[in-house]
């Protein structure tokens, strides 16, 4: 018998022009909001090569990433169900443009995050020394 397990998700924190990226997400859960770019690891991906995939089809930016952020499990985090995701911090290279789940993209300051989609602005908070890091 198969065991019932949560989907695995991956979220990166990029920073680009000295500022963090958002993807505007295109669909429900938090259709409109803003939230870290991020989705689904596929079967036979490992999550840093999710990570990759899923920012370059979000933002359009090719990113390099620094450091393992955390793992954030809390089976509430998501609307639609159990998910873990493996968080990244990472640079951005490129032209920013919205793509594939986002409907647009906004770059902010980590003094001026705005309310983020799940449990993002936990992530942020928890980020932000090593946010800072790159920043300055």
């Amino acid at each position: 018998m198969k065991p019932v397990t949560p989907l695995l998700t991956v979220d990166t924190v990029i920073i680009y022009n000295e500022k963090i990226v958002f993807i505007r997400r295109k669909y429900p859960p938090f259709q409109g909001h803003f939230a870290l770019p991020g989705g689904f690891v596929e079967v036979g991906e490992t999550v840093e090569t999710a990570a990759v995939r899923e920012a370059k089809e979000e933002t359009g930016l090719d990113v390099e990433l620094v450091k393992l952020l955390g793992v954030y499990s809390d089976p509430a985090r998501d609307p639609r169900g159990h998910m873990v995701t493996v968080c990244f911090l990472a640079v951005g290279s490129g032209n920013l443009k919205a793509g594939s789940d986002a409907k647009d993209t906004g770059l902010f300051g980590i003094t001026e995050i705005p309310e983020l989609a799940f449990d993002h602005n936990k992530i942020i908070e928890n980020a932000r020394r090593d946010i800072n890091g790159i920043l300055s």
